[in-house]
């Protein structure tokens, strides 16, 4: 399921894909579309309140996530990138996300994969990173 937001540009929510079995090739969830909507927002929230050490900007408004996968058991799975391949906190902000998306109600096992294509690139960022940045 493809969660749809305004201010969430770079990030995508998706749902397990349905068991091959499931007829007409819809997609059926354990999860109520409210209580995965809930979650949706509250992980981002989560996820709102890690910062880069080196920047003054929140990960997800920086356009660090790139996916939030919600699973039928509520295991979540985020994919996101770093400014760059030598960042030098490349070891601590995947465990910050891990931590945050955990503290999350209702969220099971939590995964985060480091993911490099498509690159970061500052056209990523949302306009409330770049107001806080002041690279209009």
């Amino acid at each position: 399921m493809t969660h749809d937001q305004t201010e969430m540009k770079t990030a995508v929510v998706e749902k397990e894909a349905p068991p091959a079995d499931t007829p007409n090739g819809t997609q059926v969830s354990a999860l109520p579309e409210a209580e995965i909507a809930r979650m949706t927002d509250d992980i981002i929230a989560a996820l709102k309140t890690v910062f880069d050490p080196e920047i003054p900007a929140d990960i997800y408004e920086l356009g660090l996530i790139y996916k939030i996968d919600i699973g039928d058991n509520r295991a979540v799975t985020v994919d996101m990138t770093l400014t760059t391949p030598n960042c030098p906190a490349a070891q601590e902000l995947p465990v910050n996300v891990e931590n945050a998306v955990s503290s999350v109600a209702g969220v099971g096992e939590v995964k985060v994969n480091i993911v490099w294509d498509p690159p970061w690139d500052a056209s990523r960022m949302s306009d409330e990173a770049r107001s806080v940045l002041n690279m209009w």
